[in-house]
């Protein structure tokens, strides 16, 4: 399984057992953190929803990237100036993609289900809706009287246009 996830202002494609290199993130070498940004996810061709993937990651070492070289120069000017820059990065090893978060509210969801069965107030709030469902019918032959009207108003308008 695969995510696309974003750290840092940045988006990675990640799977189980990657490693990337990642704007700096708290923490120290050998803990585990959660990426909580997951932009999409799927397996394959298919995907899944991105809301309920979780992707876990082990922080490997914390280091400085490559050296960048800033150098400005204004010609004819005596002007130069050469500077470097280390960003600070964090090496990750992804540990796991999946769907923990769909796991851990499928657990409880099933303790509820009983005390919904012990309750027979359920079985009062379906008549409410079959009430409501009749008057859903009868506005919509309204609707449909509404749109007869509207193609007579187009011919209507068309007889005007012609004796212009």
């Amino acid at each position: 399984m695969f995510a696309v996830v974003r750290t840092g202002g940045k988006q990675y494609r990640v799977a189980a057992g990657d490693k990337i290199a990642v704007e700096k993130l708290a923490g120290e070498a050998g803990d585990t953190i959660t990426l909580g940004d997951v932009l999409l996810a799927g397996e394959g061709d298919k995907l899944s929803d991105a809301g309920k993937v979780t992707v876990s990651a082990e922080i490997i070492a914390q280091a400085k990237s490559e050296k960048v070289v800033v150098f400005k120069k204004r010609r004819r000017h005596n002007y130069r100036r050469k500077n470097g820059h280390r960003q600070q990065m964090t090496l990750l090893r992804i540990t796991a993609v999946g769907d923990s978060k769909a796991e851990k509210k499928a657990a409880p969801k099933k303790e509820a289900a009983p005390k919904a069965e012990t309750k027979k107030a359920a079985p009062k709030k379906d008549t409410s809706e079959e009430k409501a469902a009749p008057k859903a019918k009868k506005a919509a032959p309204a609707k449909a009287a509404a749109t007869k009207k509207a193609p007579a108003k187009k011919a209507a308008a068309k007889k005007t246009e012609a004796k212009k």
